[in-house]
C-alpha cells in the first residue's frame, strides 16, 4: 500500500516538475486577463477602422460586407439548391425549408469529382464543368421543370453566368462558409447573430447595423460582416504576443507575413506550433535527454489531430507516447507529460485569442443594441473546434469571463457551408417576395408627376368653380369669404381678447399691440372642453366657452373690460361679413347639436347675455388659416397666403374682388378661406385614393367627406399607417403575421409616431421601442418596413399639399398678369412644424410646380391667437377709415 502512495506521490511531483518546466519555457505564451481585455481592445479598433472607408484600405482586418441582409425568421419555405465548391470535389444540394409549417430542414445532396485541369483551367472552363454536373443533379432528382433559387458556396473569384444560360436557376447567394454556419444556427435560434470558424482555418462574421458600414450604401437595417479577422496582426499589432516560434513558424509558411491571427489559432499551424516547440526543447537538453530524430525536424509531421488525441482526458498521455514514438523518439514518462502539456498551453492560447476576438464582437453588439445585458448565440463550425476535446470548454469559458454583460449560447452548426448556403438563398427568396409584395403596396402612394401636374389642374378648376356664382353651390372647395379686407401695416394698436377654439382645448387670450413698432405681448389660459361637451347641445357648449372667457377675465383682473374680440373658429363657415359666421358643419370630433346653419357669432352674443357679467365687441370671427396669414403679414407685407398642416389641414390666400362673385363690389381684395379639406369629396381624385384611404373614410365620423383633408392631415396619416400595418401583417410580411390588439385600436397610431419613426436621427432600436409601446415585437426588418411605410405616406400628404398650394400661386401669379410672382406663404401646423421632411418635400413640390413663382414659406407664431387679435385690429381701423370717410 506504502508502495502505491509513493508512485502517487512521485508521479504527481514528476507531472509538477514537468509541468513548471515548459510554463517556464513557454511564459509568453501564456497569456492573463488584462493581456487578453488588451487584445479585445485592439480587435475593436482593428474593427472600426475596417468599417470605415478612409481606413479600410489600409485595415488589416478587412470586415467585408456580405449583402446578407437578414437572418431567418422561420417563415421560410421551398425548394433551393446549392452548390459547395471547393477542393477535389464539390457537392450540389436539393434542400427542401419547412415542410408542413415546421422549422424542418431536408437535404439531398451528391459529389461530384473536379480534375485537376478544371482546377488549373480558366473560371468559364469550371463553371461550365460546374454547369453540367448541376444539369446532371436536376436530371437526376427530377428537377428540371422547376426553377429553383440557388445559393454557392465557394472560396475563390470567379465570374458566374454559365450557370443561368444552361439552365433555369436564380442565383440569389454567393455565401462565405462562415456566414452559413451563423444563417444555419440562426434557423435553429433566431439569437444566433454571429458565426465563427475554428478549423483548418479561422474566421467570424456577425450583424452589423447598416449606419456603421461606410463601404455601402444606406443606413437602414442590418448586414452580415464578414471580418476575414485571420489577418489581425498583419500590420504589427500583435508583435508583442508572438513569439519565436510564431516568427519561425510564419517563416516557413506559404504566405509569411500574412494571416498572423490565424497563425496562432487554427488547425492549419498549431500542429507545427507543437513541433517547433519540441525540437527546440530537445536542442536544449530538455526532452527525449537532448536526443532528436528525422520525423521531428520534418515539417508538418505533428497534426493538429495529434494534438487533439494528446490532449484526451483519460488515454491523452498513451496516446503522447505512442506519438511521440511514431516520430523516431524514445519518450520516457517526464517526456510523455511535457509534451502533453506544450500541446496544452499552444491549444489554450489559440482559444484564448479566439475569445478575445469574439468577445470584442460580442460588445459591439450589445452596444448597436443599446443594452445593458445582450443574450446572443454564436454558431460554431470548424475541426479544431469539434475533435479537439478542451477546446470548446475553454473557448466558452473566456468568452463568458471576458464579456459577463453577455449571455451566451455555443451552437454547433450542421453543414454550415452547405445548408447555410442554402438558407442564406431561402432568406434572400423570402426577403425578394416579401419586398416585392411590400413594393406593390408602397407604390400605391408614389404619385407620378403627371399625377402631381393633374391633381393642380383639377384643384385649380375647383377653386374656379368655388369663386363663381353658379357653380358655388356644387363646388367641393367652398372658397368662403371671410370679409378679411386687408393685412396689418403697422399701425395697429390696442388691447384686444381673442378667443381659440378648433380642437379639444380652448384658449382666452390678452394681445397687446404696439403701434408702428410690430410689438405683440400675448397672455394666455388654456381651458379643456370635455367629450360630453363637444357633442352635446350648441347651448352647453357656448356656455362653456363664456365661463372660461369669465374665468380669463377674473384671472386678468379685468372683469368690467370692454375689449374689441376676435374669435378664431376653425370649422368651416359662411360667412356674410366679417362678425357674421354660419357653421357648414361641424369638424375635429365636434358634434354639438343646434350649430351647424347657425351664426356662431350670435350663438357666443346669447351665451355673454344668458351669463350677464361682461360686455364684449365681437368684431371678427376668424378662421385659424386667416390668423396665420395675418401673423405672418404682420412682419412680411408680401404675405398673402395661409397654410395650415396639422390636424387639420387648409389654405386662404387674398383674392381680387372682381373675381369674388358671391361678394358685391370689383375694388380691392379679400381673403378666402379655400376650405380644400373637401376637395375630391365629389370624386375628381379618386384614381390616386387607395383602399386603405376607403377604409379610414369610411371608419371616420364623416364618411365620403374632407377626402383631401384625409390624404394630408395630421388627425389621419396615422390611421393610414394603421390600416397598411394591419394588411401587411396579415399578408405575413410584418410581425411573423400577428397583429397585437392595440393595433386593432383606431386612432392608436398618432401622428406623432411618423414624426418620431422618419427622424434621421432616430436609431432603428428607437423604432422598435416606438412600436413595442403599440403591443408591437418588430424584427429589425420589420422596423424598416414601418418607417419605409411611414415615408410613402406622409411624402404623399406632403406632395398633394405641396400641388395644392401651386394651383393657388399660379392663379395669383396669372391673375396679376405677371410673368415671375414673388409670394410669401404663412405657415402653421403640428405637420409642418414636427414632421422632419414635410416641409421639405412640400416646398420642393411647389418648386416644380409653379418653376416661375418665388415662394418664401414663413412660420406663423400663434396664427389662431395672436392672427385672430390682428384681424380684430385691421379691421377696427378700416372700420375707423370709413367712418372718417
Amino acid at each position: 500500500m506504502f508502495a502505491v502512495h509513493l508512485m502517487a506521490f512521485y508521479f504527481s511531483k514528476l507531472k509538477e516538475d514537468q509541468i513548471k518546466k515548459v510554463d517556464r519555457f513557454l511564459y509568453h505564451m501564456r497569456l492573463s486577463d488584462d493581456t487578453l481585455l488588451d487584445i479585445m481592445r485592439r480587435f475593436r479598433a482593428e474593427m472600426e477602422k475596417g468599417l470605415a472607408k478612409d481606413t479600410n484600405p489600409t485595415a488589416a482586418v478587412k470586415m467585408l460586407p456580405t449583402f446578407v441582409r437578414a437572418i431567418p425568421d422561420g417563415s421560410e419555405n421551398g425548394e433551393f439548391l446549392s452548390l459547395d465548391l471547393g477542393g477535389s470535389k464539390f457537392r450540389v444540394l436539393k434542400v427542401q425549408v419547412a415542410e408542413e409549417g415546421m422549422r424542418h430542414v431536408q437535404m439531398e445532396s451528391q459529389f461530384y469529382p473536379t480534375p485537376n485541369e478544371i482546377i488549373r483551367g480558366n473560371g468559364t472552363e469550371l463553371f461550365e464543368y460546374v454547369a453540367d454536373c448541376l444539369a446532371d443533379f436536376m436530371k437526376t432528382k427530377d428537377l428540371k421543370h422547376k426553377k429553383l433559387p440557388l445559393g454557392l458556396t465557394f472560396s475563390f473569384p470567379c465570374r458566374q453566368t454559365k450557370l443561368e444560360e444552361d439552365m433555369d436557376v436564380d442565383i440569389l447567394a454567393l455565401v462565405n462558409d462562415t456566414v452559413g454556419t451563423m444563417m444555419t444556427c440562426a434557423y435553429d435560434d433566431p439569437y444566433c447573430e454571429a458565426g465563427v470558424i475554428i478549423g483548418t482555418g479561422t474566421n467570424a462574421c456577425y450583424m452589423e447595423d447598416m449606419s456603421n458600414i461606410d463601404l455601402v450604401e444606406g443606413d437602414e437595417g442590418r448586414m452580415c460582416i464578414n471580418t476575414e479577422w485571420g489577418a489581425f496582426g498583419d500590420d504589427g499589432a500583435l508583435e508583442d504576443i508572438r513569439t519565436e516560434f510564431d516568427r519561425e513558424l510564419d517563416l516557413g509558411s506559404l504566405n509569411p507575413g500574412k494571416q498572423m491571427f490565424e497563425k496562432m489559432i487554427s488547425g492549419l499551424y498549431l500542429g507545427e506550433l507543437v513541433r517547433l516547440i519540441l525540437l527546440k526543447m530537445a536542442k536544449a537538453g530538455l526532452l527525449f535527454g537532448g536526443e532528436k530524430s528525422s520525423a521531428l525536424h520534418t515539417k508538418g509531421k505533428i497534426e493538429t489531430r495529434h494534438v487533439a488525441a494528446m490532449e484526451k482526458y483519460k488515454e491523452g498521455l498513451a496516446n503522447t507516447r505512442e506519438i511521440l514514438v511514431d516520430l523516431g523518439l524514445e519518450p520516457s514518462e517526464a517526456d510523455c507529460i511535457a509534451v502533453q502539456h506544450v500541446c496544452t498551453i499552444v491549444s489554450f492560447r489559440s482559444a484564448n485569442l479566439c475569445a478575445a476576438a469574439l468577445a470584442a464582437i460580442l460588445t459591439r453588439l450589445r452596444e448597436n443594441k443599446k443594452v445593458e445585458r445582450l443574450r446572443t448565440t454564436v454558431g460554431v463550425d470548424g475541426t479544431l473546434y469539434k475533435i479537439h476535446p478542451q477546446y470548446p470548454k475553454r473557448l466558452h469559458k473566456v468568452v463568458r469571463k471576458l464579456v459577463p454583460s453577455c449571455d451566451v449560447r455555443f451552437l454547433l452548426s450542421e453543414s454550415g457551408s452547405t445548408k447555410g448556403a442554402a438558407m442564406v438563398t431561402a432568406v434572400a427568396s423570402r426577403v425578394q417576395a416579401q419586398r416585392k409584395q411590400i413594393d406593390k403596396v408602397l407604390a400605391l402612394f408614389r404619385l407620378t408627376r403627371e399625377q402631381l401636374v393633374d391633381v393642380q389642374a383639377k384643384m385649380r378648376a375647383e377653386l374656379e368653380y368655388g369663386l363663381k356664382k353658379k357653380s358655388h353651390g356644387l363646388a367641393t372647395v367652398r372658397m368662403l369669404p371671410t370679409y378679411v379686407c386687408g393685412l396689418p401695416d403697422g399701425t395697429e394698436k390696442g388691447k384686444f381678447l381673442a378667443l381659440d377654439l378648433g380642437g379639444t382645448n380652448f384658449r382666452v387670450l390678452l394681445v397687446k399691440i404696439r403701434s408702428g413698432r410690430r410689438s405683440v405681448r400675448m397672455y394666455n389660459k388654456i381651458f379643456a372642453i370635455p367629450l360630453e361637451i363637444m357633442q352635446g347641445t350648441g347651448e352647453e357648449l357656448f356656455d362653456h366657452i363664456v365661463q372660461c372667457i369669465a374665468d380669463f377675465l377674473d384671472y386678468m383682473g379685468l372683469k368690467g373690460a370692454s375689449l374689441p374680440l376676435g374669435f378664431t373658429f376653425s370649422f368651416p363657415c359662411r360667412q356674410m361679413s366679417i362678425d357674421k359666421g354660419t357653421l357648414i358643419g361641424w369638424t375635429k370630433g365636434f358634434k354639438a347639436t343646434d350649430c351647424e346653419g347657425e351664426d356662431v357669432v350670435d350663438m357666443l352674443r346669447e351665451a355673454i347675455k344668458r351669463r350677464n357679467e361682461f360686455d364684449l365687441d365681437i368684431v371678427a370671427v376668424v378662421n385659424d388659416t386667416v390668423g396665420t396669414m395675418m401673423t405672418c403679414g404682420y412682419e412680411d407685407p408680401n404675405c398673402e397666403i395661409g397654410l395650415i398642416a396639422g390636424t387639420g389641414s387648409n389654405m386662404c390666400y387674398m383674392e381680387d374682388m372682381r373675381n369674388i362673385e358671391m361678394v358685391e363690389g370689383n375694388e380691392g381684395k379679400m381673403c378666402i378661406n379655400t376650405e380644400w379639406g373637401g376637395f375630391g369629396d365629389n370624386g375628381c381624385i379618386d384614381d390616386i385614393r387607395t383602399r386603405y384611404d376607403t377604409e379610414v373614410d369610411e371608419g371616420s365620423l364623416n364618411p365620403g367627406k374632407q377626402r383631401y383633408e384625409k390624404m394630408t392631415s395630421g388627425m389621419y396619416l396615422g390611421e393610414i399607417v394603421r390600416q397598411i400595418l394591419i394588411d401587411l401583417t396579415k399578408q405575413g410580411l410584418l410581425f411573423r403575421g400577428q397583429i397585437s390588439e392595440r393595433l386593432r385600436t383606431r386612432g392608436i397610431f398618432e401622428t406623432k409616431f411618423l414624426s418620431q419613426i422618419e427622424s434621421d436621427r432616430l436609431a432603428l432600436l428607437q423604432v422598435r421601442t416606438i412600436l413595442q409601446q403599440l403591443g408591437l415585437d418588430s424584427t429589425c426588418e420589420d422596423s424598416i418596413v414601418v418607417k419605409e411605410v411611414c415615408g410613402a405616406v406622409s411624402r404623399r400628404a406632403a406632395q398633394l399639399c405641396g400641388a395644392g398650394l401651386a394651383a393657388i400661386v399660379e392663379k395669383r401669379r396669372e391673375d396679376q398678369g405677371l410673368e415671375h410672382l414673388r409670394i410669401t406663404v404663412g405657415v402653421d401646423g403640428t405637420l409642418y412644424k414636427l414632421h422632419p421632411h414635410f416641409s421639405r418635400i412640400l416646398q420642393e413640390t411647389v418648386k416644380e410646380l409653379a418653376p416661375r413663382c418665388d415662394v418664401t414659406f414663413m412660420l406663423s407664431e400663434d396664427g389662431s391667437g395672436k392672427g385672430a387679435a390682428l384681424i380684430t385690429a385691421v379691421a377696427k381701423r378700416l372700420q375707423q377709415a370709413q367712418k372718417e370717410n
